[in-house]
């Protein structure tokens, strides 16, 4: 899928969103800690090999099957109402901590929790990370709505919030000079059917075909797009095929020309492709970006922990690789049942902002250099990104005080300079593999930054 236009440069130069859940799977949030999900996802695969009743098991039943496939037991807490519905791990903690109570009843606290949640908050933790933009979701799978729609849903009176989250929140992220885009599943809303979904290859196909509700999805799109002139458009799993997804997009370029659409929209052209937990081994031609959570759910899940978390380390080597290939890290955090980001996410979120803060001219506005990563003489990754004339090695690690970067190849009289701290300039002598570079002692860092131009 390549892009149909040039993908706006706010979005290419801004390099690091957040995207955030909040919804009634907040109340319970719960999920197993089975990664096989996340695994698959990121490996490009859409179900597990065993997927079929031909092959799946030993005695090949289609029951087999369901019970073999993972969507039963996977992490993610924003599927939870359907996930309650299928044997395994979340419908046994349902049963012993909500006994027959339905999901829909989850909406009494979720309520309540909007009624005392805070905006201000979330945006200022999103602005000292170091994002430059973040993504909502103004509907999840569930299908409630996380504005006051004009178009309430036709099977569920109230289903959506009285207080307007999504304008709040716009308000206070654009407040602090961020980007504001707008999640929402066209995909599955579980209010029109389909529920429940008992295989990740059965996903596709859940997707409501009816002209109803291809009318409320467009509808749903046309008044986010009026209301909120989100920069983003960030579709789920597809568009119902009774849908004008083309005519949906075309009018929000005429509203919002340099918008973003993601390529989930069941359709050819798009700015931006989507791997979920996906990386790439090479530089990508195209803009991408993967979407992952910083743990192992997009909604919130009790049961994790910060062992379970990325760490700040972890998240500034993945962004720094993401960059280098031509991507960018859209990020989920998970708000809780009150609607307060975990301390344990926002302690990463703060060291990832305070690194980004002295070393972000590596990655904001930057493209790919001719190749995407090395490895120094000491065995240290590096990754590489340019500015115009000024290149960047972000080196993901301590190398020692000197070390050689093999392959490397600087031009004749090139200055190095240490990014993100006062310092002499790094010493360069010929190597035999490539330049060898005299740092000195480097002090604690997630990575390490140093700036190459080309003598004047």
């Amino acid at each position: 899928m390549r892009p149909e236009r040039e993908t706006p440069a706010w979005y290419r130069d801004a390099k690091f969103g957040i995207m955030i859940h909040w919804g009634l799977y907040s109340v319970p949030g719960w999920a197993p800690l089975d990664d096989e999900v996340v695994r698959l996802l990121g490996a490009g695969r859409t179900a597990p090999e065993d997927s079929s009743p031909d092959d799946s098991t030993r005695d090949g039943s289609a029951d087999a099957v369901r019970r073999s496939d993972p969507l039963a037991r996977h992490s993610y807490a924003e599927w939870y109402q359907n996930t309650y519905l299928l044997d395994g791990p979340t419908r046994a903690y349902h049963r012993r901590v909500y006994g027959d109570r339905p999901y829909a009843d989850f909406r009494t606290e979720f309520v309540a929790a909007v009624r005392d949640w805070d905006p201000v908050p979330w945006a200022d933790l999103c602005a000292a990370a170091g994002a430059r933009y973040v993504v909502p979701t103004s509907k999840h799978h569930d299908g409630y709505l996380l504005w006051p729609s004009a178009h309430p849903n036709p099977h569920l009176p109230g289903w959506q919030t009285g207080r307007d989250v999504l304008g709040e929140l716009g308000t206070a992220v654009r407040d602090r000079g961020l980007r504001y885009g707008l999640y929402y599943s066209g995909g599955l809303d579980w209010t029109f059917g389909n529920l429940p979904i008992r295989r990740m290859a059965d996903v596709a196909a859940s997707v409501p075909d009816s002209p109803g509700y291809a009318r409320y999805v467009d509808a749903h799109w046309r008044e986010l797009i009026d209301r909120y002139r989100p920069s983003v458009l960030w579709n789920d799993i597809g568009y119902p095929s009774a849908g004008d997804a083309d005519g949906l997009v075309a009018a929000y370029y005429a509203a919002v020309p340099d918008g973003v659409v993601n390529d989930r929209f069941s359709r050819d052209g798009a700015d931006v492709r989507t791997p979920e937990y996906g990386i790439r081994s090479e530089i990508d031609p195209e803009p991408w970006e993967t979407v992952r959570a910083l743990g192992l759910s997009f909604g919130w899940n009790r049961q994790e922990t910060a062992e379970h978390l990325l760490s700040a380390t972890e998240l500034v080597h993945l962004l720094s690789d993401v960059v280098s290939r031509n991507g960018n890290l859209l990020l989920g955090i998970t708000p809780d049942d009150r609607g307060v980001v975990p301390a344990a996410q926002r302690r990463v979120l703060h060291e990832v902002g305070r690194w980004l803060a002295d070393h972000g001219e590596a990655i904001y506005g930057t493209r790919p250099w001719p190749v995407p990563a090395a490895v120094t003489s000491s065995g240290v990754p590096v990754r590489f990104t340019r500015r115009d004339d000024v290149g960047y090695l972000i080196v993901l690690g301590d190398p020692g005080p000197e070390f050689g970067v093999p392959g490397l190849s600087l031009p004749p009289g090139a200055r190095l300079r240490v990014v993100g701290r006062a310092a002499a300039e790094p010493g360069v002598t010929a190597g035999p593999d490539g330049p060898v570079l005299a740092v000195g002692p480097l002090p604690p860092a997630p990575a390490h930054v140093f700036a190459v131009r080309p003598a004047s």
